[in-house]
């Protein structure tokens, strides 16, 4: 018996032009769901900021989310807020389970306003899914613009 020889080139992936090889790779790399696997992508914390005279008004999506899952910490003018998430979906069919889908997860979102927040005077109320903040406007803080020579 002899062993078969084979001439293998070291250089031959580079020698060969083919400009569509790894085009699966290019499309896979994006985060859009396809069709054929659509998988449940948690999205990240909206929010609505807005301001008056006097505070900011932050209004943040948080369904589904229990009260006491729910953080919110306020650092001068830096503003963080925290989900713990705890999901469960459960189909059954008589005692047989068919699926079930669990997301665990923390979610969090910072943010920077323009002035600093009055915290002893801070507000957050928590109805029908929407975390509404009221951020009171430190006062005796005053902006001073510089000249540039």
């Amino acid at each position: 018996m002899t062993n078969p020889i084979r001439r293998i080139n070291p250089f031959g992936e580079l020698s060969r032009f083919e400009p569509f090889r790894n085009i699966d790779e290019i499309f896979n790399s994006f985060r859009l769901p396809s069709w054929g696997n659509m998988e449940v992508v948690e999205p990240r914390i909206k929010i609505d900021v807005s301001e008056t005279d006097t505070a900011y008004l932050v209004k943040a999506d948080a369904p589904g989310i229990s009260k006491d899952d729910i953080r919110v910490s306020v650092e001068g003018s830096q503003v963080t807020i925290e989900f713990e998430i705890k999901k469960d979906t459960e189909e059954k069919e008589g005692e047989k389970v068919i699926r079930s889908e669990r997301y665990y997860g923390h979610q969090s979102r910072s943010f920077s306003l323009a002035q600093d927040v009055d915290e002893s005077k801070a507000e957050a109320r928590y109805i029908d899914g929407v975390l509404s903040l009221v951020l009171p406007k430190k006062t005796g803080g005053t902006r001073k613009m510089l000249t540039i020579d």
